[in-house]
């Protein structure tokens, strides 16, 4: 089966690549039908982001790749969903 969503943690710089560059780059890994980067944190040099692809076969090493030829580095996986459907995650509460 093949992978469907991946939540990744990625830091790329603040300049370059732009985060319609990195996109766009994301887009092109085959098997890739969308993606949000999300920005989580801002310093004088990079931007931390996170990063949701969803598709039907996405190339994981072709992804993690394509992210690290930017300029980017890819800190961790987060998510991963593999199967015939996604599965929408829950919050816990706790009474």
């Amino acid at each position: 089966m093949g992978i469907r969503r991946v939540v990744l943690d990625v830091d790329k710089g603040l300049i370059r690549p732009t985060l319609v560059e990195l996109a766009r780059a994301i887009e092109a890994v085959p098997g890739v039908d969308a993606v949000n980067i999300l920005v989580t944190e801002m310093d004088m040099e990079t931007m931390g982001t996170s990063i949701t692809v969803e598709g039907e076969d996405i190339d994981f090493e072709r992804l993690i790749e394509t992210i690290e030829d930017t300029g980017s580095a890819v800190h961790s996986v987060d998510e991963i969903a593999v199967g015939k459907r996604l599965i929408e995650n829950t919050k816990k509460t706790r009474d």
